[in-house]
């Protein structure tokens, strides 16, 4: 093993606490999948670190770290240098198993691409150590690492999907101090919360439970809410270094200029803003002490910067997963930095209770349904498809398909939360519908036949992509329909030779 013994970190109590129980566990049983919590701040990039560490030297075998987005892995691979691990980072552009490395670190995705086309082996990867792992992605990867421990590690083990609940894939888990207690000991900083309560009553719930980006869009950009939004950074945060968490572009584009016209140092970022662009803007945000970013789905993971003062959520959603990373932005303690403050405008805090409150992740773990039930996880909004019915004489003609719907807006944000390019959303969507046309034709007339009927639907699909872009021209949408009906017909003509022979 090409690892240092000596790790270069001092560890908290609580750290080496957990340490030594997830060895202990490994000890006891070596094909254990295990799920270990810990609240975003606490540490947990420095924990799994010294475990992938320790396990190296005490069982000689090879670590593999998994995590689905690419500052995460730089993040991970830092810490691990830090730790006294020698890494390799696996990325899109290069770069397969070395021998010189123990210990490898790599987008799920990634990872998997290497795996099928035979370019890494995995027989002598003992441990598996998977960031994030409330997210669903993972999954897919771990036939290719039956021998080896199984270590997720997440701050909210409430799976992404609610179909899918961790308590199916991991035996148990390992849960670490809680929040209240870490504010107590002086390991993160104190919250003030201001809460203001909204009318939530226009918003649209999309199939995955959360609230669509249109409808909040709708709310968040009205003139009533900027004002408010307006207000509360004036009562409570003017001058602190704050993030403003909103749920999709338009809205966030609208509060940098609300923010601009009061003379208010403001950027915005979101998943469309350039790598150089990015770096320039997190580069101002770090070194101006009155910055205000406005942002979308960018900096709930993967972002450091301890001096942030001030959380607004200018948005509402239905995930306690996402709420608590959103809030833990802001609770890192420095010297000069014992609180934060939180504004809420999306009566998030109503939903969830605070976020420092104690959840008992043992219990969710254990019962994610009886929990699901609790936060009233599927909201009572209304929900985008559901006012979207599928009529009777089209239903008909798909006898054999169960599922006919699909959320477009829901796979769209998946999408961008795991890094991936939007246009997969279409390209699931055409497969979906491919797959029901063959399904329920005899002949490959029959089945163009379908596709032709689905037209409606496939209007009203493309129009909910559109909406999510925010920005598409009127041409670009006359094109997508044009595009989206010529694949759908030429995935049937390809698949078709191949569904009729199996």
């Amino acid at each position: 093993m090409k690892t240092n013994t000596q790790s270069k970190n001092r560890f908290y109590p609580y750290q080496e606490k957990d340490i030594q129980i997830l060895f202990d566990e490994m000890e006891s049983n070596v094909k254990k999948k295990l799920l270990y919590q810990l609240p975003t701040g606490g540490g947990k990039t420095i924990v799994f670190s010294e475990i992938a560490r320790r396990f190296m030297i005490q069982f000689g075998k090879k670590v593999v770290i998994l995590t689905h987005r690419r500052e995460l892995c730089t993040q991970t691979s830092k810490t691990l240098i830090k730790t006294g691990v020698k890494n390799q980072i696996i990325s899109s552009t290069g770069g397969n198993f070395k021998p010189e490395y123990d210990c490898y670190v790599a987008m799920v995705e990634t990872l998997r691409n290497r795996i099928k086309s035979k370019k890494v082996k995995t027989d002598d990867v003992g441990l598996v150590i998977i960031d994030e792992a409330h997210h669903n992605s993972f999954r897919k990867l771990m036939g290719s690492f039956k021998k080896a421990f199984v270590i997720g590690v997440t701050a909210t083990p409430f799976s992404s999907d609610i179909s899918k609940p961790m308590n199916r894939f991991y035996h148990s888990i390992i849960t670490g101090e809680n929040i209240a207690d870490l504010i107590a000991d002086g390991y993160l900083a104190k919250p003030e919360s201001y809460v203001y309560e909204v009318e939530l009553n226009s918003l649209k719930t999309g199939l995955h439970g959360d609230y669509t980006v249109s409808s909040s869009n709708e709310l968040y950009s009205s003139p009533a809410m900027q004002e408010l939004l307006l207000k509360a950074y004036l009562e409570h945060s003017k001058g602190k270094k704050t993030l403003i968490f909103n749920n999709g572009i338009t809205a966030s584009l609208k509060v940098h200029e609300t923010f601009r016209q009061a003379g208010i140092a403001v950027k915005h970022l979101d998943n469309k803003t350039s790598d150089d662009e990015r770096k320039e803007i997190l580069k101002w945000f770090k070194k101006t002490k009155d910055a205000v970013l406005t942002s979308v789905s960018i900096l709930t993971t993967g972002f450091d910067e301890p001096t942030v003062e001030n959380i607004i959520l200018n948005r509402a959603t239905t995930s306690i997963t996402l709420y608590h990373q959103m809030i833990g932005r802001g609770s890192r303690k420095l010297p000069s930095k014992k609180t934060f403050s939180i504004i809420d405008l999306g009566n998030n805090m109503q939903r969830f209770g605070a976020w420092e409150q104690p959840v008992d992740w043992k219990f969710v773990f254990e019962h994610p349904d009886a929990f699901a039930k609790q936060l009233q996880y599927q909201s009572t909004g209304g929900s985008s498809l559901q006012s979207h019915s599928l009529s009777a004489v089209l239903r008909a003609q798909f006898p054999n398909t169960l599922e006919m719907t699909f959320d477009i807006e829901g796979h769209y944000q998946e999408a961008v939360d795991m890094d991936k390019k939007t246009k997969t959303v279409i390209q699931q969507s055409i497969r979906q519908q491919a797959k029901m046309c063959l399904d329920n034709a005899e002949t490959l007339s029959q089945a163009i036949a379908l596709a032709e009927a689905l037209q409606p639907e496939i209007e009203w699909r493309v129009k909910q992509y559109v909406k999510c872009l925010e920005n598409a021209s009127r041409n670009y949408k006359q094109w997508l329909m044009e595009d989206y009906q010529n694949r759908l017909r030429g995935l049937i003509i390809k698949l078709y030779p191949k569904v009729t022979a199996a």
